[in-house]
């Protein structure tokens, strides 16, 4: 009997899987085609497809220069170690190179310790001990943070917070001497912007290092060897710089851009880690000397990396700013006042100032200050710079602003050509004490150029009574006098010369002095009118004698005297880009005549036998001024009891008196007697300074426009940066 085949039955299950299967694929299939037929060109491109950043690199700053073409600050080139951030890099890649990049350079100093702050200790600390900072957040923490539905990121940053905020004292003081170093140098990596060049190191980059680093290029990503920068002051001895005050200041590259002005500059193109000036004329011309950014066109894959680099833009340095000052008698007048300040050895008097103008066009040819300090370290005396002084120190002239008071009173009409003459005489007034000129004896009747010549205290208290409405003098009578239109009217005619406003100089932040205030006593405004009420800085005081010299033009005075454009050539200027004239402010309402009048008289001063700048020795200059002494309230540094008084002596004149190039102001605060002269000798030998000068100069020849000192040391500079870089 035969036995019958068995059927195979697939199971309708089965059947079912494989019909899933096959829609499966063919679905699969389809949307391939699809890719492939429909989108694939576009596909493609996104594959391609490149994003395009421009970046831009500093460039240095312009120079600053002389009249004559001499290097004052320049840039000093640096060996720099940089690294340029990739838009996706990950912290620990960073950590990574740093790691081995501390193990080539040293990055050790005080400085660069200093910088760390506790955040980056912090951060740091997290980075190293990731399993540790996350053992920190408990279950509840992040139970807590979840039900307050937090976005992904915001919940990230809570959790990172409370990370920071649980790290101890002694975790975070745990890092040895060589993890601070790669702190040092992963913080630097990490504060520049993505694809911009950050210093890592340019103080002290030694050869060695340049050399091993060069050979470890390929190992260590986005490190590479340029050239950098920092400003230097060619004139500087013995840790002093001329004019440093002056002069001011730019920000570190850790400082980048002020707090307070960040947006400001953002908004003009700067990164935050750019150099700026922050104070005085590094910072008054910031917009000159900043130069033009090299513009760099970065393209990248989706990745971030960077697949190319074109140069949009050649970067260009700054422009140059040539001051008015002449540096070779700027130095002159700062050792005539360092001499005579250390001869005198008195307690309160630790400062002297003087400014020097070209009375005809405002520009400075000399702005001097020096203060005597003590050196904390060596105890020893030392003379630094303080020219700022002049422009943001104020003091009680005395009888060196007589010059405005006899011509506030020729325009009043207190006085006229035809009626000048006022006895001089001891003013007594009821229930006050009497005012006098400085004489033992009254002078008697004068005029106003004995007035000015023998500095009559008395001719000017009346010059002020005539104005405040009181036309005679009583004895023993009131001062019954408008003392507040005799102050207002005084300050204001004082304003036109200069004396209690700005001078506007091309500098940030200069003082009025201290005045505006109404006088409590009517006798304080005849007080007013010697010069002992209200204050004036030196830069002001200047101004006003300049006023009288030109004929009375209250002009601008101004540091800056030409912008040029750099030069290739170091041993030239560039192309003016723009050149500074002098700026007329106003003029005073005094008329020719009168003007001449007061001029005749502070010639009598230094040049009469009898007038009170007679010790003056160089006659020969033709030398016209007035001589100042203010008693005054004492409110140095120095402790002391309380409404000490002191005199300050000045001195303001011009020369030669019938064709004037120069006018100056002297003034030496705090001294303990006014029996002594400092104001005349420094007034006499600055005046000699400055002619010896010229005529040196014209006999030889040398004031060459083109001229720049120091070009061997900034091509020795120079050539040891290529020297370097070559090896």
């Amino acid at each position: 009997m035969k036995k019958k085949k068995k059927k195979l039955v697939v199971p309708v299950r089965m059947n079912i899987i494989f019909f899933v299967v096959f829609l499966l694929f063919s679905s699969l299939i389809f949307r391939l085609g699809v890719v492939q037929i429909v989108h694939g060109e576009k596909y493609k491109n996104e594959i391609k497809k490149t994003s395009d950043v421009t970046i831009q690199i500093p460039v240095p700053r312009g120079k600053i220069l002389d009249r004559n073409g001499n290097l004052i600050v320049g840039n000093k080139p640096l060996k720099a170690i940089t690294y340029t951030r990739p838009t996706s890099i990950k912290p620990e890649e960073m950590l990574e190179i740093a790691e081995k990049l501390a193990e080539f350079i040293k990055k050790d100093t005080k400085e660069d310790l200093k910088a760390i702050t506790e955040r980056d200790r912090k951060d740091f600390w997290i980075l190293h001990h990731q399993n540790e900072a996350k053992s920190k957040i408990t279950k509840q923490d992040e139970k807590s943070l979840k039900q307050k539905k937090l976005a992904e990121k915001e919940y990230d940053k809570e959790i990172y917070r409370l990370m920071l905020e649980r790290i101890t004292e002694k975790e975070i003081n745990s890092f040895s001497k060589k993890d601070l170093e790669v702190l040092a140098i992963y913080r630097e990596m990490l504060s520049g912007y993505p694809l911009t060049p950050q210093i890592i190191k340019n103080k002290n980059v030694t050869k060695e290092e340049i050399a091993i680093i060069a050979e470890n290029l390929d190992a260590l990503p986005g490190v590479d060897i340029t050239t950098d920068w920092d400003r230097y002051y060619s004139y500087k001895i013995d840790g002093f710089a001329p004019l440093a005050t002056i002069l001011g200041k730019i920000t570190t590259t850790k400082e980048g851009l002020p707090s307070e002005k960040a947006e400001y500059y953002t908004a003009l193109g700067y990164s935050r880690n750019d150099r700026v000036g922050k104070s005085y004329l590094e910072y008054q011309y910031e917009d000159v000397l900043r130069g033009k950014k090299e513009k760099i066109e970065n393209k990248m894959d989706k990745s971030g990396k960077v697949i190319d680099s074109v140069v949009v833009r050649k970067g260009q340095r700054g422009n140059d700013i040539v001051l008015s000052v002449d540096m070779e008698f700027q130095q002159k007048v700062e050792e005539i006042i360092t001499n005579k300040l250390s001869h005198l050895s008195q307690p309160y008097l630790d400062r002297t100032f003087v400014t020097v103008m070209n009375p005809n066009t405002g520009e400075i040819l000399a702005m001097a200050g020096k203060l005597r300090e003590t050196n904390e370290k060596t105890g020893a005396r030392e003379y630094n710079d303080f020219a700022l002084g002049n422009m943001i120190t104020s003091y009680a002239m005395g009888s060196a602003v007589k010059g405005a008071m006899v011509l506030t009173g020729y325009q009043t009409g207190a006085i006229t050509m035809n009626n000048r003459v006022i006895r001089d005489e001891p003013l007594v007034f009821k229930d006050t004490k009497s005012k006098s000129s400085w004489s033992t004896s009254a002078f008697g009747d004068i005029d106003d150029l004995y007035a000015l010549k023998r500095s009559s205290n008395v001719y000017m208290f009346k010059l002020a009574m005539r104005i405040g409405g009181q036309q005679y003098y009583v004895p023993n009578g009131p001062l019954s006098i408008d003392k507040v239109k005799a102050i207002d009217t005084l300050r204001y005619n004082f304003a036109q010369f200069g004396l209690g406003v700005k001078t506007g100089i091309d500098l940030p932040g200069e003082q009025v002095g201290f005045g505006g205030r109404i006088p409590d006593f009517a006798g304080n405004v005849l007080d007013f009118g010697i010069g002992q009420f209200d204050t004036y800085t030196p830069l002001q005081l200047v101004q006003y004698i300049s006023t009288i010299a030109n004929g009375g033009s209250r002009i601008r005075p101004h540091l800056v005297k030409e912008i040029r454009e750099p030069s290739d050539d170091i041993h030239k200027l560039g192309p003016v880009a723009h050149e500074l004239g002098s700026n007329v402010l106003n003029k005073i309402g005094a008329n020719e005549e009168e003007i001449k009048r007061v001029k005749a008289g502070l010639r009598l001063v230094v040049n009469d036998p009898n007038g009170t700048g007679k010790s003056i020795k160089n006659k020969q200059l033709k030398i016209a001024g007035k001589t100042g002494t203010a008693e005054a309230l004492y409110d140095g540094p120095v402790p002391h009891s309380p409404g000490l008084m002191l005199w300050n002596l000045t001195f303001a004149g011009y020369a030669p008196y019938d064709n004037p190039e120069i006018a100056l102001s002297v003034v030496v605060p705090w001294s303990t007697t006014d029996k002594m002269h400092p104001n005349l000798d420094i007034a006499d030998d600055v005046f000699k300074a400055y002619f010896d000068l010229k005529k040196k100069r014209e006999k030889k020849d040398t004031n060459s426009p083109n001229k720049i000192i120091n070009i061997k040391k900034a091509e020795k500079e120079q050539n040891e940066i290529d020297d370097s870089s070559s090896e």
